[in-house]
């Protein structure tokens, strides 16, 4: 490609994800300058538009802050920051009717907003819009932003642009922007004051996932290749009630569900998971998630079920609309039958290191919702926080920006595509990416073990030298951009996975079954080894 007929865009403000927390944080940002957001597809390509459950918040007057703080902490594990749960919570109600102000349908009961109760709540505290809240929510935000907003949709992040990268070392690392790939093979050469990744998790790199196609973890690897240090990535969280469906598998089934009264069984009807926890389907996600999938090792099923059908037409009809039109279509229907279930990669609880307002390692870049672990979740997120979090994050992260003399734009090189080649096939992109999820969901999955990780680790070895050479060697497109994403955050769980000598929360080991007295942090760095 001619450098000198690449695009190049300078903004005050670059937003990559426009989830929740992308479209609050171009939504504050937007009156103190010029902002681009960034999507790899259209409005709705997020976690956020297909958020089923709500959002968590203290909205009744039988609830109260420390009762949701201490439901978080104890979910957590003992890894939560309390500090950070304090704050995300406490600004929780506020965050909650300032979306009702500005538009937010959530339902409500006799003019009052109609709460749920999900696993690991002491208290009905989840607010919700029938069962398609995150995208009520997106609805909402979208209209708060005004005409002069950038939208730079169907566009992939490459890598962040450093200092360090373009060979500046004198003084901190510091990011100036980020390389973009358009839908027509164009590299566009972004600087930006600031940058915001929100980019969401990574559960694409699981089989089995709640998430749409696009969640391979960009955020996560392009921040560690930029020198970000990475926390927590192997506490990954597993929805313990998506469709098990060959034409359904992204399909979650909400905790709403179990929330409002339905029962997960075995093919004979029998309610197991009070073998497992008192607290039965109510359990916290990692608690749920474990008891199905050992009791499909032991029965030597592919399956469990969900029964919604004593809940009654009224109630489905009413709460969970949208999950019962998507489920006839498959010619499934929670009135008549129980519902075949597997649990799901869904959400990812470690991420880029950051504090409540995202900042991270290097200067100008910030990290908000669930490409971040700002501390909240601990070692497992406790149901209807993580749009919370989004939020809050979104909101301290442009305060904490707008506290701040912008640094000057600098001119950016354009990307670098020299001596590439064309492509001959797509195929060997296809088969990394098959053997990456399969890795990582026979190896890495709800149950791990040493010699489990030591076998991932090493076949992933392979595959990243064979993407690495493929990447530098041929055009850059999406589906490269998120093969090498996928790897990287392979790669961190992996690794994360192996730094734990405990089972704790989300990260179960058969070699060292108990927890540790102290709970403490994984925290890699781009400068550790990454050798098999």
């Amino acid at each position: 490609m001619d450098a000198k007929k690449q695009p190049s865009l300078q903004v005050d403000y670059l937003i990559i994800g426009r989830g929740a927390a992308g479209l609050l944080a171009a939504a504050r940002l937007q009156a103190y300058g010029k902002v681009a957001i960034v999507s790899k597809g259209g409005s709705n390509d997020s976690n956020t538009w297909v958020a089923q459950g709500g959002i968590a918040g203290v909205l009744s007057d039988d609830d109260s802050i420390e009762a949701h703080v201490q439901d978080t902490l104890a979910a957590g594990a003992g890894l939560c920051r309390e500090a950070v749960v304090r704050e995300v919570i406490g600004r929780g109600s506020k965050i909650i009717r300032e979306l009702i102000e500005i538009g937010a349908s959530f339902d409500t009961h006799r003019g009052e907003l109609h709460l749920t109760r999900e696993g690991g709540h002491s208290r009905r505290r989840i607010a919700h819009a029938q069962d398609a809240t995150g995208r009520a929510i997106a609805e909402a935000l979208q209209l708060q932003l005004q005409g002069d907003i950038i939208h730079l949709a169907d566009h992939a992040a490459i890598d962040l642009i450093t200092n360090y990268h373009i060979g500046d070392y004198s003084g901190s690392n510091r990011c100036l922007g980020a390389y973009l790939l358009n839908n027509e093979g164009q590299v566009l050469t972004v600087a930006a004051r600031f940058t915001i990744l929100a980019t969401g998790g990574a559960g694409k790199v699981y089989m089995y996932t709640s998430n749409p196609h696009g969640a391979s973890g960009d955020g996560i690897a392009m921040a560690w290749r930029a020198g970000c240090p990475i926390a927590n990535m192997e506490f990954i969280q597993f929805h313990p009630t998506c469709l098990f469906h060959r034409d359904g598998s992204n399909l979650l089934l909400s905790e709403a569900l179990r929330g409002e009264g339905a029962y997960i069984t075995d093919a004979r009807g029998r309610r197991f998971t009070f073998d497992y926890d008192t607290r039965g389907e109510l359990a916290p996600r990692d608690i749920v998630a474990r008891a199905i999938d050992h009791e499909m090792k032991k029965q030597g099923v592919d399956c469990m079920y969900l029964d919604a059908r004593h809940l009654g037409a009224d109630k489905i009809r009413r709460q969970f609309p949208n999950i019962q039109q998507r489920l006839q279509q498959l010619n499934l229907d929670l009135l008549h039958m129980p519902i075949p279930i597997v649990p799901a990669a869904h959400y990812t609880c470690g991420g880029i290191n950051t504090d409540v307002a995202g900042r991270t390692a290097i200067e100008h870049l910030y990290a908000i919702g669930e490409t971040a672990c700002s501390g909240l979740h601990g070692a497992n997120r406790l149901a209807s926080n993580s749009l919370l979090e989004c939020l809050v994050m979104a909101d301290c992260c442009a305060r904490r920006i707008l506290a701040q003399t912008p640094p000057a734009l600098r001119p950016l090189p354009t990307w670098d595509d020299s001596g590439v080649e064309p492509e001959t096939e797509r195929i060997p992109i296809k088969q990394n990416w098959d053997e990456i999820r399969a890795i990582m969901s026979h190896y890495v999955g709800i149950v791990r073990s040493n010699e489990r990780l030591r076998r991932a680790r090493r076949r992933l070895f392979v595959i990243q030298q064979e993407i690495a050479d493929y990447f530098w060697k041929y055009p850059v497109s999406r589906d490269l951009i998120e093969l090498r994403n996928l790897a990287h955050v392979a790669e961190l769980i992996i690794r994360s996975a192996q730094q734990r000598h405990e089972s704790r929360g989300l990260h179960f080991s058969t070699d060292y079954p108990e927890r540790l007295p102290r709970a403490e942090d994984t925290i890699l760095y781009p400068s550790q080894s990454d050798g098999p």
